[in-house]
């Protein structure tokens, strides 16, 4: 996400959480005047006002409690009109909008929305508060993109100056392999493991820099990918590391429930995506599990289908996380508990952020857990649109298991 919308975002939570603590205040001392540094209603509501970002707050009911006036030019109203009070419906039917708010709203998670409004090509954040409360957060994107085009630019520069000197030590490295004597044949073979393990490492901030800039559901880069199919095609890639250590893949497709209808397709592992992504994060995943999965045992893959939901699930024997790994698990360079690593190879510790921004891109999500009989679970959830035969609404997020 870039620096715009990080600051706008981080000045939402601000906002909110502080007119929330003044009104528990108020509300704890009973109407008497509580001495405290906190900024008042008033306050954060000119705050809004002034925002160079359109702001609006809306209530469980859809009706508009706080608009500024930069949301009011870009959502092209009326600048002469009193909108505080009136439904949203009521003065911007797009449709897009009330999706994206009612989303926040069911499934409590901010939502991204790609939009064109009139002449305007328009950034759309929701954020989700209590009791139906929903704030809504609109920029043009015509500076966005001008940021994207300047930090792409940057990233390729960045890729070139570090991937050319990391190809020529790979070379000397190799060259050196060939002519060393014993006695520094250890030290060369520890020059090549770093240098491949940077090379990883430059190229996994690289594709991580490329998925924060994506937007989620990009159609140009979407077609049906069968996930039962990408997961053995990944595993015959990973099965050399696996044998080393008699590790085996354990894939189950659990049939749809409630089963299709008759005529359609009862596949249940069929998804609407970027199939190249897709391969990616079911590498992470499954190296992953490889690495935590104790000599001789299974990793265990699931495909659960569900309503407009396919669930791929990846489980290991392992000794399971722990409380600072799950809070932690999907964070840049995170890294736990080096006993419960089962193998010597390393990763740059960006494996699992990327397969949480993929799983956004996606629309979809990923969450971890504990086995309640041992082991590690990763969960990815992943819509079915675009691949049903009928139409059928954007469901509320699974509450998973």
């Amino acid at each position: 996400m870039n620096v715009v919308v990080g600051f706008g975002l981080g000045v939402a939570a601000g906002l909110l959480a502080g007119w929330w603590l003044a009104g528990w205040s108020r509300r704890r001392g009973r109407g008497r005047a509580i001495p405290s540094q906190r900024p008042g209603r008033r306050q954060l509501l000119r705050w809004i006002e002034a925002a160079p970002l359109g702001w609006m707050l809306l209530d469980g009911e859809g009706v508009i409690r706080t608009i500024n006036p930069r949301a009011v030019r870009l959502l092209q109203l009326s600048a002469a009109g009193l909108h505080r009070g009136e439904p949203l419906q009521a003065l911007c039917r797009a449709p897009q909008l009330r999706s994206a708010i009612d989303s926040a709203r069911s499934q409590q998670r901010l939502q991204r929305l790609e939009w064109q409004h009139g002449e305007e090509d328009l950034e759309v954040h929701a954020l989700p508060g209590d009791d139906g409360w929903v704030a809504v957060l609109l920029q043009t994107r015509r500076s966005l993109e001008a940021q994207l085009e300047q930090q792409e630019r940057w990233v390729s520069d960045v890729a070139h100056e570090l991937r050319t000197p990391l190809t020529a030590l790979l070379l000397v490295g190799d060259s050196l392999a060939s002519q060393v004597n014993s006695r520094h044949a250890v030290l060369v073979e520890r020059l090549q493991r770093e240098l491949l393990r940077l090379q990883q490492l430059v190229g996994d901030l690289l594709e991580l820099s490329r998925l924060e800039n994506a937007l989620p559901g990009d159609p140009g880069r979407s077609d049906p990918v069968d996930l039962g199919a990408l997961v053995e095609k990944v595993w015959a890639g990973l099965r050399p590391l696996a044998e080393q250590r008699r590790i085996e893949l354990a894939l189950h497709r659990v049939p749809r429930q409630p089963p299709e209808p008759e005529g359609e397709d009862p596949a249940p592992t069929v998804v609407w995506g970027d199939g190249s992504r897709l391969h990616r994060a079911l590498l992470n995943l499954l190296d992953n599990a490889i690495r935590y999965a104790p000599d001789g045992t299974a990793v265990q893959v699931d495909l659960v289908s569900s309503g407009d939901w396919t669930l791929l699930s990846v489980r290991d024997h392992g000794p399971g996380l722990s409380e600072q790994d799950l809070t932690h698990l999907f964070e840049r360079f995170y890294r736990g508990d080096p006993s419960r690593v089962r193998s010597k190879r390393t990763g740059s510790g960006l494996g699992l952020s990327i397969v949480q921004q993929i799983a956004v891109t996606q629309g979809g999500r990923v969450q971890a857990r504990n086995h309640p009989e041992g082991g590690a679970v990763l969960e990815l959830w992943l819509p079915e649109r675009g691949t049903r035969r009928r139409e059928r609404p954007f469901s509320a997020w699974p509450s998973g298991r």
